[in-house]
């Protein structure tokens, strides 16, 4: 049986939890899901759904309890007979239980979760999370499960579905020398970390790592690649840290596949993490990661085995495992072979074809 589904996004940029939702859309078609898009217009995802062709409605979002937006998802949900609302991010949560509370949309909800911290305590965050037509709240981590079951009066509600990445994306493994080339750089090694510059990213302790490796002398440049809200901040916080000459930022980049697999070591310093799929395209790109044990990073790093983990905060101990994993090439090795068993079962057909199972499940 074909099953339409209807992928609610809000964001107009464009980030993991975006990137994601894309991921599951291409290979939800393997198992008989047919999906459509509801997003915010303007943005980064009406535009993947034009240039994709993958039917989709837009509206602006104005602000985070428009009811008009709630009214125009229940409407695109009667046109087209669509089965189950997926949600992936919180004010599209909030719009579809709009939808059913004031335009009487009957159509399930399935939530995925992506964030390693409590539901807010406010009492529309414990309504729509606690709402009888959200049928389902998928997991990306063992972690975020944990963490919702205290706040959810139905706990058989939670599902694990981690994350995933196309292995297509990074094969053939693209050579070496394209970061080396653009900024002139000699040193020994290239140590960076590709995220947003967001609080949770924690980049202070990044930097403070790179000044405990400076002060120890190893010979690495230091890459900061991605942007983000935080950007004026991190730089001014490299500018200060008295390492500067060795860290580059190199803003937002669309060429992840080709230049990651320059780094020798990937370096994420997170505070919180739902579960980390940028280290998954790290082990995509044999690159050996330390990271920090936040949220569900430690069900992908595992000590010894696929990467370091240190605690959070602990530039010391960040250190310490970078200077590890550099310094012992046969410990490296064995590490990087770890993370491709780990990245076998972390696809983007894995994750569909989990999900395509909840969906059925719910409907059956």
């Amino acid at each position: 049986m074909s099953i339409k589904v209807l992928h609610v996004s809000t964001p107009t940029s464009w980030r993991g939890g975006e990137q994601q939702m894309r991921y599951l859309i291409e290979e939800l078609t393997a198992f008989d899901v047919q999906s459509f898009v509801f997003c915010s217009k303007g943005g980064v995802v009406e535009q993947f759904c034009k240039d994709s062709n993958i039917p989709f409605r837009s509206q602006k979002e104005v602000f985070a309890v428009n009811p008009a937006y709630a009214k125009s998802i229940a409407k695109y949900c009667h046109d087209e007979n669509i089965d189950l609302i997926h949600v992936h991010d919180s004010h599209a949560h909030t719009f579809a239980v709009m939808s059913a509370s004031l335009f009487g949309n009957k159509t399930p909800i399935v939530v995925s979760r992506r964030v390693d911290f409590p539901i807010s305590k406010s009492p529309l965050s414990r309504y729509k999370y606690n709402h009888p037509q959200a049928v389902r709240i998928l997991c990306v981590s063992d972690a975020i499960k944990a963490i919702m079951a205290k706040d959810i009066e139905r706990p058989e509600r939670l599902e694990t579905v981690h994350s995933g990445i196309n292995l297509n994306r990074f094969r053939p493994i693209a050579p070496k020398g394209k970061l080396r080339n653009e900024f002139q750089i000699k040193t020994k090694y290239l140590v960076g970390n590709v995220a947003a510059l967001a609080p949770h990213k924690d980049y202070h302790t990044f930097i403070k790592t790179v000044k405990v490796l400076v002060q120890k002398g190893l010979d690495a440049t230091y890459l900061i690649i991605g942007d983000g809200p935080m950007r004026e901040q991190v730089e001014q916080w490299v500018k200060e840290s008295g390492v500067s000459e060795h860290i580059i930022m190199t803003g937002f980049r669309n060429d992840i596949p080709e230049i990651l697999p320059d780094l020798d070591l990937f370096l994420i310093t997170s505070e919180t993490e739902g579960l980390g799929t940028s280290i998954l395209d790290a082990f995509a790109c044999q690159v050996p990661v330390v990271a920090t044990q936040a949220g569900g990073i430690p069900e992908i790093v595992r000590p010894d085995y696929s990467g370091i983990l240190a605690p959070v905060k602990d530039s010391n101990k960040l250190a310490e495992g970078v200077l590890k994993m550099l310094n012992d090439e046969k410990y490296k090795q064995e590490i990087i072979a770890g993370s491709q068993q780990i990245l076998e079962t972390f696809t983007t057909r894995a994750v569909a074809e989990r999900t395509s199972q909840v969906y059925r499940e719910i409907l059956h």
